[in-house]
């Protein structure tokens, strides 16, 4: 997991409930749609497109046995976002400050120039 991209893009594929809880699902270990689909009430069309968003946003992997397919969570990749996530809150890049060091918003440098005034 690297950069804000990164951290855009499984956001993204996260920002749907059901997507959360197919990921909490998988966190027990690999199922194949059919159980996913039974689990959580979601139909298989509709439970395989959740799995396309997520597998593009690499976080989960698919693996064939037989006829079926199952998909597993890659763990190292969801905690990766989590670090990720972690870091770029706490990176001086990101937190903007203003002269002095102060961190105000602009609402706030016009009501301070207003009261001046």
């Amino acid at each position: 997991m690297g950069g804000t991209e990164d951290i855009v893009r499984v956001s993204r594929a996260l920002s749907v409930a059901a997507r959360v809880r197919i990921v909490g699902q998988l966190r027990g270990g690999a199922l194949c749609v059919g159980a996913l689909s039974a689990r959580l009430g979601i139909s298989q069309s509709a439970l395989s497109q959740h799995l396309r968003v997520l597998r593009e946003a690499g976080l989960v992997a698919p693996e064939r046995r037989g006829y079926y397919r199952h998909y597993s969570l890659r763990e190292k990749a969801l905690e990766g976002y989590l670090e990720s996530i972690r870091a770029g809150l706490s990176d001086s890049k990101t937190r903007k400050t203003w002269k002095g060091g102060e961190r105000t918003c602009a609402a706030e440098r016009a009501n301070a120039r207003s009261r001046r005034s």
